[in-house]
């Protein structure tokens, strides 16, 4: 389970596709008609429904520890003191490398009304010994050296490296770290030493270089200023389990390939050491909810502390709550403790599972299975079962004075809502290709051009995913 500190200072569709004289096979990139059925060969990214747009999105869906990091990140190099601090930028995303016992800064440039938020993921590499104290901290320092706000993310109990992350944020309207200028984001890298685990007898220890992911966000302010205090009352009641038959959905490998999830019951299997991603559009005055389910094991007996861990974090990935269980073999629950609607006012709160509700958008629903699975009952793959749901009628947003960068980042649009439903991180329908192949699903195929001519619009928007998606580098950045 993880140990987060206060969040600041101060205050896939992997199926065949039974279509009337049509099926999907994953392979190259053409179409032919073999014995009356036409067999159309994708890119193995588009045919199992995995996020577009992503670095290494197929990589949540076929298991295994690799971290899908934001296509077009930029490589940035953490400097050991400010004066050689390497500019950040809200709204982009970047990559970089912490050293073990590193701590490395970089530089914001602020305007006064702006709030910004920097939001930093560590990646440890597969592998890692790692103990229930080690992790990372974030903090944000004005010109002065002054503290605007700090947090930190731990591993905990479960004792399995994987992705942590821990937000920094420098915020309008606090009394510390106000008007327009240069501030600092230190992230500093937490490990016990010695015996407990910073260094393993294979070398494959905490003692390595960890990744970084950073992407720092920006909020305006207000057009007019409203209440500042949080609401009194709302629906703390456990609502309702959600009930129904499974949709199977893969998870993401990173917050950029996230799955878009919507309200209802899903599965998905997962081997040790996974950690899967999802989104789900809150809206403003919306009300979230999740449980997870790890089924039960054929295996041998035992036991295994923190086997499971369920994290939801906000649209700027900062940390909201999370619920962990141990397992048994017998199958088990855990689910996240009542959250808030999601008002602008839940800034003012004074606890941090309230005042991180503070704005719609995708929350992200971060499910990991500890590596320690493994050892006692197996390299599975295990079942998980998310139930999600979301309540409450939305509102209108509370009237910003510019856009958010990234744009509509507190925002739910059509897409996004279409996105929960079909599964796709980037929203709408997946593209032309998709469409059609869903047109003649439906409808059926009047004559062999019809055909022709669907599987010709289908074969060329694969072809331009396949030519979209990046290639990831097997060089890492380095401190």
């Amino acid at each position: 389970m993880r140990w987060p500190t206060a969040w600041w200072w101060s205050g896939a569709a992997r199926r065949d596709r039974r279509l009337p004289v049509v099926h999907v096979v994953a392979r190259a990139g053409t179409a032919a008609v073999l014995c009356g059925t036409v067999a159309l060969s994708a890119p193995a990214a588009v045919a199992v429904g995995s996020a577009t747009g992503a670095v290494g999105s197929v990589a949540g869906a076929s298991g295994g520890y690799g971290y899908a990091f934001a296509e077009g990140a930029r490589t940035v190099v953490g400097a050991a003191g400010t004066a050689d601090a390497a500019g950040l930028r809200p709204g982009a995303t970047y990559r970089s490398s912490l050293p073990r016992n590193g701590q490395l800064y970089y530089r914001l440039e602020l305007r006064a009304p702006t709030t910004a938020y920097v939001p930093v993921t560590a990646v440890p590499p597969a592998g890692a010994t790692v103990s229930a104290s080690d992790g990372i901290r974030v903090s944000v320092q004005d010109a002065n050296g002054g503290s605007c706000s700090y947090a930190s993310a731990r591993f905990g109990a479960g004792l399995s490296p994987r992705p942590v992350t821990a937000l920094g944020l420098r915020e309008v309207g606090n009394s510390l770290c106000q008007g327009t200028g240069t501030f600092y984001v230190l992230v500093e890298r937490l490990e016990t030493s010695g015996a407990d685990g910073a260094d393993g007898a294979d070398g494959a220890s905490a003692s390595g270089a960890w990744d970084l992911e950073l992407a720092p966000a920006a909020e305006p302010r207000l057009e007019r200023a409203g209440a500042t205090s949080a609401p009194e009352v709302w629906d703390s009641a456990s609502p309702e389990a959600v009930t129904g038959d499974p949709r199977r959905r893969v998870g993401g490998a990173g917050f950029a390939a996230a799955r878009a999830l919507g309200p209802g019951v899903w599965q998905t299997d997962m081997k040790p050491g996974q950690t899967l991603f999802y989104k789900v559009p809150v809206d403003w005055g919306q009300q979230v909810h999740a449980t997870a389910e790890l089924g039960s094991s054929s295996g041998a007996g035992g036991y295994v502390s923190g086997a499971l861990d369920l994290a939801l974090h906000n649209p700027v990935r900062g940390y909201v709550a999370d619920a962990a269980l141990s397992y048994n073999g017998s199958q088990k629950a855990a689910a996240l403790a009542p959250l808030p609607p999601v008002e602008y006012r839940n800034r003012y709160a004074v606890p941090d599972g309230v005042r991180t509700m503070r704005f719609a958008g995708s929350y992200y629903l971060v499910v990991h299975l500890s590596e320690g699975m493994a050892g006692t009952f197996g390299q599975g793959p295990f079942g998980v079962t998310l139930r999600v749901r979301v309540t409450g009628t939305p509102h209108a947003a509370p009237g910003y004075a510019g856009p958010s960068e990234p744009r509509d980042l507190f925002e739910v649009t059509a897409q996004d809502r279409a996105a929960s439903v079909t599964g796709r991180s980037g929203g709408g329908d997946g593209g032309d290709g998709d469409t059609a192949m869903r047109a003649l699903a439906v409808g059926g195929i009047g004559t062999g051009s019809a055909l022709l001519l669907a599987l010709g619009v289908w074969t060329v928007a694969a072809r331009r995913r396949a030519a979209a998606q990046p290639r990831v580098s097997a060089q890492k950045p380095t401190a």
